[in-house]
């Protein structure tokens, strides 16, 4: 039996060892809605999403790696039902840093998504994750706020999520 092909994971041709934004999905094991349930309404209406214990592990861990972790930002996120979307801004270390002292951007992100998924799973006493995770390169503002605004909007867009297996 032959395996699907995967994509490539890598932008060809751009530079991954400077500073840079990446916009981050990371996906629940077989997209099961354990993190969270979008209920009700909030504030101007919007949708709220409530957290199961599964996704106050996520958000704890995702507080613990933003506060200690002086390299990695993470700028905006949201927990929805099966998945996780983060923007996530990686700082070239400096002040007089040695290069192989810093954090190379194409370092930061996949040891960040591991960190994370270790983290959640060893907490929950299960596998949360699928394997691999969506990253796309910010790369201008008016990228970055089309990003930040698609985090904002997704609980609304809840029924109609890509990732929705119930829509």
């Amino acid at each position: 039996m032959e395996l699907p092909k995967r994509k490539r994971m890598r932008l060809e041709g751009y530079d991954y060892s400077g500073s840079g934004v990446y916009f981050l999905t990371l996906c629940s094991k077989d997209k099961k809605p354990i993190f969270s349930q979008i209920v009700g309404r909030g504030i101007l209406d919007a949708p709220l999403t409530e957290l199961t214990a599964y996704g106050q592990s996520v958000k704890d861990a995702i507080t613990y790696i933003n506060q200690k972790n002086q390299n990695l930002a993470i700028e905006h996120s949201v927990i929805m039902p099966n998945h996780v979307h983060l923007l996530v801004r990686v700082n070239e270390q400096t002040g007089g840093a040695h290069r192989s002292e810093s954090r190379a951007t194409g370092e930061a992100i996949p040891k960040f998504v591991s960190s994370l998924k270790r983290y959640t799973n060893k907490l929950s006493g299960t596998e949360l994750w699928q394997t691999g995770y969506y990253d796309h390169i910010v790369r201008d503002e008016q990228d970055y706020r089309a990003r930040w605004e698609y985090i904002d909007g997704n609980p609304a867009r809840w029924t109609e999520d890509e990732y929705n297996k119930q829509g």
